[in-house]
């Protein structure tokens, strides 16, 4: 049976119960409101960052764009940007790891700072190794058979989905800094890594764009009589991948930025306060700094 016609009525009305969704959504939230509860300074922004991150689950699955993500291409470009980009910075800004090492007991946190810190961990958090992890998945999905299996397997387009929520979540974890990480990089790193996330959106919609209908036959079957055609349709869904990666990328950016800026204003203070305690000099200031003295001594 053709699916009814996307209108703009039918992008507010239209709605489906993704229970898989539902209930990984309701879980995490209820042990994050839990969580947080026990610690009364555990920062609101957080935590309206962690539920908004959660609420865009349920949008890309219960709204129209779950109702429509298997007859039309844009509308899973959108469900694919905002699973990798815009949910993964939106949990991890709401610092879930740091919740979880105090909610948890002392012999459960020293493991995990353990593992955390161990070889491992450090080289899959490699920088190269994240960006990776963040650029590959929507090549191997639209360039793949897979891209076409998840629209006939709901069981494979679940774990396509968890896949690319992990795989962003791993990125701005490591970047973001806000939880603790096995590597501590320069905040430049990540600068750098956010231009090449850009350059690799922009070739991905530029091969989709300009390259082969994918799974045509899979939306051939469909029979839709409405909407953009098959080029057309994907040719906006190579606009949302390009455009829109970069777009959900500038949050990240900014909260870099500020990141930034606040770990500059906290060593500047830290540098402050050890002046502060050190007793004053006496003589040429030269004569007080261990660099200098032994080379401008006074004979």
């Amino acid at each position: 049976m053709e699916i009814r016609p996307l209108t703009w009525e039918r992008a507010l009305t239209a709605w489906t119960f993704d229970v898989p969704a539902i209930v990984l959504v309701g879980a995490l939230a209820a042990w994050y409101l839990l969580a947080a509860r026990r610690h009364e300074s555990w920062p609101r922004g957080r935590k309206l960052s962690f539920l908004l991150g959660l609420a865009t689950v349920l949008v890309v699955t219960c709204s129209f764009l779950g109702v429509y993500d298997r007859t039309l291409f844009w509308v899973r470009a959108v469900q694919t940007t905002t699973l990798l980009m815009i949910t993964p910075l939106l949990l991890a800004l709401g610092a879930p790891v740091t919740l979880l090492m105090r909610s948890v007991s002392d012999a459960a946190a020293v493991r995990l700072r353990r593992i955390g810190r161990g070889k491992a961990a450090r080289a899959l958090t490699f920088p190269l190794v994240v960006t990776a992890v963040l650029v590959a998945p929507p090549f191997l999905l639209y360039f793949t058979p897979l891209y076409e299996l998840c629209l006939r397997e709901p069981l494979v387009d679940g774990v396509v989905r968890v896949l690319l929520l992990a795989a962003g979540f791993g990125y701005f974890w490591t970047r973001v800094q806000l939880d603790p990480t096995p590597r501590e990089d320069p905040h430049l790193v990540s600068v750098w890594i956010a231009l090449a996330e850009v350059i690799f959106d922009g070739a991905l919609g530029l091969v989709i764009w300009l390259g082969p209908l994918i799974a045509p036959d899979y939306y051939e079957a469909v029979a839709r009589t409405w909407g953009p055609d098959l080029r057309i349709d994907q040719i906006i869904g190579a606009g949302v991948l390009w455009i829109g990666g970069d777009l959900a990328g500038l949050p990240f950016v900014a909260a870099l930025f500020v990141r930034w800026a606040r770990d500059d204003e906290g060593k500047a203070k830290e540098i402050d306060r050890q002046l502060d305690e050190e007793p004053a000099a006496t003589g040429l200031w030269w004569e007080s700094d261990p660099a200098l003295a032994e080379r401008f001594r006074r004979r």
